[in-house]
Parts: structure tokens; C-alpha cells; sequence
């Protein structure tokens, strides 16, 4: 058993409270669960307890505000669950949130992934998209799926699209040149594109 060391009302949305056990954060609660069940400070709970109670309670409301933060934008289920991490919500909360969304099919990193590639390849390489959607939590094989439609030749032309942009008003010197090969670099394009894009502007020296 642990000791419920404080209660407290969250900033951010009054209806709802953190609950502190043992003198730290253990999870956020609605006023009416923590009402409901008589929770108060010095009372000794179990965390599974608290888990429960949470679970049953706050699964609509989890759901409904996993559901208007996908309004603007699609999510990958890694932004999903760190959004509900930030609301207070424990993994057994947000995992029946997930399998929900995955059942009303809001959430899919397969096509979130071939969305994005669709978009970011207009103005970025692969690796750097790549990256990007790592960083989402989109699996390797979703990625390599949604790469895999990725043409070479039209990602040459986006290299060189974004280079005659950068080199536009440049003298076109040997250093010029470099920084070119770099920025290229940096938005994600591989080696071979890079110089692929930069034959044109090439010269003797």
C-alpha cells in the first residue's frame, strides 16, 4: 500500500487533479472519480487501485480528447500517446485509446507515413524525411513502404529545384559550390542526388 501525499487541481483543465503518491506524481484524475471515491491526502491506496479507477473512469474522455487533438492534423500513435502522457493518462488508458482509434481507423502509421512522404518530398531528400518520421515512432517497415514509392529521378529534380533557389543571385564558384553540396546534404538527399543536382553548374576549376 502507498500513502496519497497530495491532490492537487491541474493548470491547464480545472475539472480534472493530479494525484501524488508517496510525494510524487502518480496520476491525473477527474474531480468526480476523486470525489466519487473519497479520495483524500494521508490515505493509503494501492496504485493498482488508482490505475482502476482511472481506467473505468476516464476512458470517453481520453478518447474524446485523443479525437480533437487529431482534428487539425493526422498523428502518429507515438504523438497520440505522448499527448495523453501530458494529460495525466496512464499507458492503460492510452492503450484503449489507441486500439479505438485503430479500430475507427484514425490512426494508421502506414498511411500517416505515405502522407508525409507525398508532402515533404516536394522540398526534402529521403533520409531526412526518413529521420523526421523516426522521430514520429513510425515503424521501419511503414517507412520503407512509404520510401518505396519515392522516385529517384523526380528527387533529383527536387534537388535541383531547391538548388537553383539557393544558388540564385550566388556566384558560382568552387566555395559556392561546397556550401551547395551541403545544404543539399542537409535537407536529406543522398550523395549521388547532391552531385547529380550540381553537374550543371560544374566547371574547371
Amino acid at each position: 500500500m502507498n500513502e496519497i501525499t497530495a491532490i492537487t487541481p491541474q493548470v491547464k483543465d480545472k475539472t480534472r487533479c493530479n494525484v501524488y503518491v508517496d510525494g510524487r506524481f502518480c496520476c491525473g484524475l477527474t474531480l468526480e472519480t476523486a470525489v466519487k471515491n473519497r479520495l483524500k491526502v494521508g490515505q493509503m491506496i494501492a496504485e493498482e487501485r488508482l490505475a482502476e479507477m482511472q481506467l473505468e473512469s476516464e476512458k470517453a474522455t481520453a478518447l474524446d480528447k485523443a479525437l480533437a487533438h487529431l482534428s487539425a492534423t493526422r498523428k502518429t500513435e507515438k504523438q497520440i500517446r505522448v499527448f495523453l502522457a501530458g494529460k495525466g493518462y496512464l499507458s492503460a488508458v492510452s492503450d484503449y485509446v489507441i486500439e479505438k482509434l485503430r479500430e475507427y481507423n484514425f490512426l494508421n502509421d502506414g498511411e500517416y507515413a505515405e502522407a508525409y512522404v507525398e508532402n515533404a518530398a516536394k522540398y526534402k531528400g529521403g533520409r531526412l524525411i526518413r529521420m523526421e518520421l523516426k522521430s514520429k515512432g513510425v515503424s521501419d517497415e511503414a517507412i520503407d513502404g512509404a520510401l518505396g514509392g519515392l522516385d529517384g529521378e523526380a528527387e533529383e529534380e527536387t534537388a535541383k529545384r531547391l538548388l537553383a533557389k539557393y544558388l540564385r543571385g550566388k556566384t558560382v564558384d568552387a566555395q559556392t559550390r561546397q556550401k551547395a553540396y551541403r545544404h543539399l546534404l542537409s535537407k536529406g538527399f543522398d550523395y549521388e542526388t547532391a552531385k547529380a543536382a550540381l553537374r550543371e553548374y560544374e566547371t574547371d576549376d
